[in-house]
């Protein structure tokens, strides 16, 4: 590793590589890929920061994990894969991905910027996770960044799958069963299929002695939350 103008250790480009396998053929776009604006105004000889590489990463980002949703999900309604890809693009999480690629070690920064913790702040993170996807992107094709990206993206939708917030529409169907007197909504497996690394759920929803909405999903949860959802769409229509 170099070392910057404090002393601290700062992963080159050229290790960052060889560590995450990454299919670079150009050095020096990963390097333009990890470079904030700080140290630019700081070494006048580095050319360009991450900034472009960064705009371009977020929106293949975007793309990405819609189409991985479109696909995993099939049942699920369009605000709540609207709501999940959110999930899962937001700043937060994209730092997080960062962090689990201790993309911080190999940025960039001015001195200032290295002083103040900026290796470790969420939104420097975020935004070199999207400048190095970026830089993927121009060095391979998306075939190989979803390789790289969809293990990321299903450990990180069971989380939101289980969070209460994603689950708030089995929540708004109980709040709207309980105001109808009509008592707390029940979710019933139906059937189960498909091999255990792929499950198809199927669930039936229960107000009262009625059935009110069915619903699929590769897990209980999910196949309960697009049965709530089913309902609550039909109730909008009525």
């Amino acid at each position: 590793m170099n070392r910057n103008l404090d002393g601290n250790c700062e992963e080159s480009p050229a290790t960052l590589l060889q560590r995450l396998g990454l299919p670079f053929k150009n050095a020096l776009l990963l390097t333009r890929a990890l470079t904030h604006r700080s140290y630019i105004n700081e070494h006048p000889e580095a050319l360009e920061d991450n900034e472009r590489l960064e705009f371009l990463g977020d929106a293949v980002l975007d793309f990405i994990a819609g189409a991985w949703l479109y696909n995993r999900f099939p049942e699920m309604a369009e605000g709540e894969l609207t709501r999940m890809r959110s999930a899962l693009v937001r700043t937060e999480q994209l730092a997080e991905f960062g962090r689990s690629m201790d993309l911080g070690s190999a940025i960039r920064l001015g001195r200032g910027e290295d002083q103040a913790g900026g290796r470790r702040k969420d939104v420097l993170l975020c935004a070199t996770f999207e400048a190095v996807i970026g830089a993927l992107y121009l060095q391979s094709d998306i075939k190989t960044i979803q390789d790289f990206i969809h293990p990321m993206l299903e450990k990180t939708s069971e989380r939101v799958l289980q969070s209460s917030d994603f689950l708030d529409p089995k929540g708004r169907l109980q709040e709207w069963s309980q105001r109808q007197k009509l008592g707390v909504p029940k979710y019933l497996i139906v059937s189960v299929s498909g091999p255990d690394h792929d499950r198809d759920f199927v669930v039936e929803v229960h107000i009262g002695d009625k059935v009110c909405g069915r619903g699929t999903g590769h897990s209980k949860q999910l196949a309960e939350v697009t049965a709530a959802q089913t309902v609550l769409d039909n109730l909008d229509k009525s």
